[in-house]
Order: C-alpha cells, then structure tokens, then sequence
C-alpha cells in the first residue's frame, strides 16, 4: 500500500496522510490536475467519483459526486486556494446538494497537499486541517480517514498504467 502513515492530531485539528509513490511529482500531480484520473482515485472502491467540473486554478472551482454500492449520490465541491504545479496544492472541501451549492451545516476542511521527490519517486503528504475538535470527530465518524486510505491505495494502479493527462 502507498501510505506510509495517517496522524489525527487533535490538538493542531489535522488529520494527515502521508503516502509515497514510484512516480516522479510531475506524474503523480497528474493523477490530481486530470478530473478523470482524479475519478480513478478521489473516493474509495465503492464511492466512486465523478467530476462534472474540475478547475485547478486559484480561485477555481471543482464539483464532484460519490456514487455508493446502492446508487445513492453524496455530492461535494472544491474551492482552489493555491496551486503551485508540480510541488502544491491547497484546497477547501465540504458538501453540497446536487447543484453544487455547498452545504452550510457541514463541515468545509482546508487540505493542503505537497509533493516532494524522493530517491524512489514521490512523497505525498495530505494535510487536513479543521474548524473545530467536533468537526474532525463526525468526519472521522463518517468514514473519513478510512475513505481516504482506500482512495489513496489506489493511485499506485493510476499510475502504472503509464496515463498521462490530456
């Protein structure tokens, strides 16, 4: 498996994921910058996503849905904060309807992804930080960090397939 490690902090409100892959960052940002090599990856095996609209640029906006094993949708939107390709992206995530409009009453994480190269290939390291100890606790309840180690599993196969983004 790709991660090498997850820490809950409490304290920091954080939750991160560190992962490593046998792909330099320039591929690995691809499996981020690409809406669908990100599908590939973004949910777990039986939350798969789709994006409808993906747009990696400061200020730029990404919606996206999970579809579950009973068809059930869970939509969701990214708002992009910064970008610096290949090496960082910081993004805040949260919930909305079906027509994008975020969801108020859930909770919106800052996540802050850095890639750094390694002698192997890449360091990933997924950084979510959060408004409140209650907010980190009902994501974590929510399959959260379970979801994610999932996801990340996943991106080893993305990238052994030699894809490229268009």
């Amino acid at each position: 498996m790709t991660v090498i490690s997850t820490a809950r902090d409490a304290e920091n409100l954080t939750l991160t994921f560190v992962a490593e892959f046998d792909a330099p960052p320039e591929r690995v940002w691809q499996v981020w910058e690409d809406p669908r090599q990100l599908e590939l990856w973004w949910g777990p095996p039986t939350w798969p996503a789709t994006f409808d609209a993906h747009d990696l640029t400061p200020g730029g906006s990404s919606a996206y849905y999970m579809t579950g094993p009973n068809g059930e949708k869970a939509h969701g939107w990214w708002r992009t904060v910064a970008i610096d390709p290949p090496r960082r992206l910081e993004f805040d995530d949260g919930f909305s309807d079906e027509n994008a409009v975020p969801d108020d009453g859930m909770p919106v994480t800052r996540t802050e992804v850095t890639l750094e190269p390694t002698s192997d290939g890449t360091r990933m390291t997924s950084v979510s930080r959060f408004a409140s100890i209650e907010q980190l606790e009902q994501l974590v309840q929510m399959g959260m960090q379970e979801g994610m180690l999932q996801a990340l599993g996943q991106i080893d196969a993305i990238l052994a397939d030699g894809a490229v983004a268009s």
